[in-house]
């Protein structure tokens, strides 16, 4: 029984598939903020050119 135990927590043979999700899941996150954050900026850039095109209407 204890060396059942033993080999059973020294086997690493599931290791990677874990690791490797584990790195997907962080570049996942990673890329989720990155593009929320250039969705944000992009969007107030483009409010920005919005508003200059609407002032440059409302000016005689």
């Amino acid at each position: 029984m204890l060396s059942s135990i033993k080999e059973f927590i020294t086997d690493e043979r599931g290791a990677s598939a874990v690791e490797y999700g584990l790195l997907i899941a962080l570049i996942a996150v990673a890329i989720i903020g990155g593009a929320t954050l250039l969705g944000t900026n992009l969007n107030e850039k483009f409010n920005e050119v919005a508003d200059e095109v609407g002032g440059a209407e409302a000016q005689p």
